[in-house]
């Protein structure tokens, strides 16, 4: 396998979204020549008879992109919320999740054995 330069595909920032099942990885990185691209990453825990493992989908975003990928998705989004589900709530994914974030983060102090 090819070794990669020092300053080839370097990871400038990234972001994570736990998500159920699933986690999202938002990876700006950089070219040789200094150029930005992004990379958006779909991660998904699978399991088969030997242990588990992760099945990645991975978008390439380059900068030319940006504008026209945000439109399409904002329009998309809002399409769903508006046309095909105006009655859901979609405010309380996000409560859900600062829930289910703080139950995760917390642990029972005390012990209790059997």
């Amino acid at each position: 396998m090819e070794e990669k330069k020092d300053n080839e595909n370097v990871e400038i920032y990234s972001q994570r979204i736990k998500a159920g099942k699933r986690t999202y990885f938002f990876d700006v990185k950089s070219t040789r020549s200094n150029d930005y691209y992004l990379t958006i990453t779909e991660s998904k825990k699978r399991f088969k008879d030997d242990g588990f493992y992760y099945e990645k989908h991975k978008i390439f975003l380059y900068k030319e992109d940006f504008n026209k990928f945000i439109a399409a998705l904002t329009q998309s989004v809002n399409h769903i919320k508006t046309e095909l589900m105006p009655e859901v709530d979609f405010d309380q994914f996000e409560k859900q999740a600062e829930n289910d974030d703080e139950e995760n983060n917390s642990f029972d102090t005390d012990l209790k054995w059997d």
